[in-house]
């Protein structure tokens, strides 16, 4: 076992014990501690993902493991060769108005420094943020259609990657099932399937 690996382990293992923030529901939920050049960030678990004990476990993952499983990886493989991360580990509970609460920036910055750190020890070369809360944390205030289709360079926390974008799997959504979002997606997906780190991933298969 390599030292990334060990530390990796121990990173995800002290992140599962987390309790940093009040209002977030546990527990804490995170992907493998799997050493990959490809990193995925989700926006924050639904209500679901708790008892299932991993992200995407729920409606919203049907769909994106359907995404891409278009382009090579079946849920199981991209589960296990991928690092899954998100903008907050933890539910946010119910908002007052309805739906699910939008994490505040004392929860995202208090997460953060776990992503930070996961950065460091990876050095990924692809990243997939899903969804606009988790696109926003890397590229500010953006609009999907501007985004979605495209390929970024970015440096993240001094590592230097590319930056694809995904729209947010969810059910509730209409973005990705009319135009141009429909082909916007599917020009997404190709730059994913195409990107060096994707290929190597398909290798590994």
């Amino acid at each position: 076992m390599s030292n990334t690996q060990v530390l990796l382990e121990k990173h995800v293992n002290l992140l599962k014990s987390c309790q940093a923030c009040p209002e977030m529901v546990g527990p804490v939920v995170t992907g493998a501690p799997v050493q990959s050049e490809v990193f995925m960030i989700g926006q924050a678990p639904g209500p679901h993902e708790g008892k299932f004990g991993k992200p995407f476990a729920w409606t919203a993952g049907k769909t994106l493991f359907r995404w891409f499983s278009s382009i090579g990886l079946s849920e199981e493989q991209f589960r296990s060769l991928a690092y899954m991360a998100a903008v907050c580990r933890c539910f946010p509970g119910k908002a007052k108005t309805g739906g699910d609460r939008v994490p505040n920036n004392e929860e995202i910055s208090n997460c953060s420094k776990w992503m930070k750190q996961e950065f460091e020890l990876l050095q990924p070369r692809l990243v997939i943020p899903v969804g606009k809360l988790a696109i926003e944390q890397l590229m500010g205030k953006v609009q999907l259609v501007d985004v979605i289709g495209q390929s970024f360079e970015h440096t993240i926390y001094g590592v230097k990657c590319n930056v694809i974008p995904l729209p947010h799997p969810s059910g509730a959504s209409t973005w990705f099932k009319k135009e141009p979002g429909i082909s916007l997606l599917g020009e997404a997906l190709k730059q994913i399937e195409s990107h060096p780190a994707w290929q190597n991933l398909l290798k590994q298969v």
